[in-house]
């Protein structure tokens, strides 16, 4: 049973279903055709960078996350079910999503946990540090090493990992908030990733609206501290994020719960697509390497829409 005009979504579904029981995989989706693609300006996103910059030496923040939009018209009639299957060819993630909604879609291919909660467990997986993968083993293996071993990302996710220890400090029982698995390496299609996971044992009573409210939005796609860094995003950004940085998952009828952080995820209208991407802005960022960290986190993204050299 399917909702009208989800067809198409079901009709991925059973293949997903018969390629699990026959081993073989979804067949491949030709590339959509594309009209036009729009970038926003880059020296108004390095302007950007440099303005966070004076705030952090003024005092008001740590860091800042920062994102840039890209804008994409599509030349033809393309469901959301078939470019979710390209994003999960060219960008597979752990926390992918699809939700249709009247004429619009959120389609994203989200790595990153925002919280999931399970028999009174609480933990949240921060994301903070980025590096390109290599072209080759070599190149692959010396980006991972230089990400790993990188002061200022290694600073940087210490103090994300502290905010997220003291988000989880609201909601659960003192003592019990710990740090399980700390900066290791995740490898995607296009992106090395260092990343943390953090945990607690819920407090009685506390209720699945205020354990969201205690995380939500991720510190990680906000910066240190959050309000103030919200603040700042609406500022410079100066348009709304939509469902970028938002989340999207379940919520069991037992309070069981698993969420994602809305990163690596178009939202699509009609025959228009737009995504964004963004960095971590900290004290000694170097505004043309933020800058690219976003087009790399935007390649998988492009790739998945067959103009990754665009």
């Amino acid at each position: 049973v399917v909702e009208e005009g989800q067809e198409a979504l079901l009709e991925l579904m059973k293949e997903d279903l018969l390629s699990i029981s026959t081993g073989a995989g979804p067949a491949t989706t030709a590339a959509p055709k594309i009209l036009r693609i729009d970038e926003d300006e880059p020296a108004r996103y390095l302007a950007g960078v440099e303005r966070i910059k004076k705030y952090i030496l003024d005092g008001d923040v740590f860091q800042v996350n920062l994102s840039r939009g890209w804008q994409v018209s599509l030349g033809e009639e393309v469901s959301a079910a078939q470019l979710y299957r390209r994003l999960r060819q060219h960008n597979a993630a752990p926390f992918a999503a699809l939700v249709c909604e009247g004429e619009g879609a959120i389609i994203s291919s989200s790595p990153e946990r925002l919280i999931d909660v399970k028999a009174g467990r609480i933990s949240t997986r921060p994301i903070a540090g980025t590096r390109p993968r290599g072209n080759d083993d070599l190149a692959d293996e010396a980006y991972s090493k230089t990400l790993l071993g990188h002061p200022k990302e290694r600073a940087e996710h210490v103090m994300l990992i502290d905010l997220e220890r003291n988000d989880l400090g609201r909601v659960c029982q003192p003592g019990s908030v710990s740090v399980d698995e700390l900066m290791v390496l995740e490898s995607y299609a296009h992106v090395h990733h260092i990343v943390s996971n953090v945990s607690g044992t819920l407090r009685a009573g506390v209720t699945p609206g205020q354990a969201i409210a205690a995380v939500f939005p991720g510190g990680t796609i906000t910066g240190c501290p959050k309000v103030r860094c919200m603040e700042i995003i609406q500022s410079l950004e100066q348009t709304c994020r939509g469902p970028y940085t938002g989340s999207l998952g379940y919520l069991n009828y037992n309070g069981d719960m698993d969420l994602n952080i809305l990163i690596r995820t178009m939202y699509k209208e009609r025959q228009q697509l737009k995504f964004r991407t963004g960095a971590g802005i900290v004290a000694d960022s170097i505004a043309e390497n933020e800058l690219q960290e976003t087009r790399v986190k935007a390649k998988g993204l492009l790739s998945a829409l067959g103009a990754c050299g665009t």
